[in-house]
């Protein structure tokens, strides 16, 4: 496109490079994923699986928040609240499993032979 093109680093441009419309880029993800056979969402609910799958993995908090731009990681905590009973279960058992495996192993002696 020579110097028609407009390069602002988008993830998603139209063909000269200016921003797509978010009505325009839901629309034509609809389109794909009816053609595809998926279940037909919203182009941003993308990004909701893909911080939801990013806490269920167990990523840090802070950096989920700092990737997906939120302004502190609370915001990121209170809209994916509905992902933290699973991962204070699984917290749990893990305390669980490693209390028991430090029981196996005799703790380091502290007294000078």
């Amino acid at each position: 496109m020579g110097n028609t093109y407009k390069n602002l680093d988008s993830v998603v441009a139209t063909p000269i490079g200016t921003p797509v419309e978010p009505n325009t880029m839901n629309d034509y993800f609809q389109k794909q994923t009816k053609h595809a056979g998926l279940p037909v969402i919203r182009f941003h609910d993308l990004r909701h699986t893909h911080t939801t799958i990013l806490l269920r993995m167990g990523g840090n908090p802070k950096l989920v928040s700092e990737r997906m731009g939120h302004a502190s990681v609370t915001i990121t905590l209170d809209t994916y609240s509905h992902v933290l009973p699973d991962m204070q279960k699984d917290l749990a058992t893990n305390l669980e499993i490693a209390m028991k495996n430090s029981r196996k192993t005799p703790p380091p002696s502290t007294l000078a032979d």
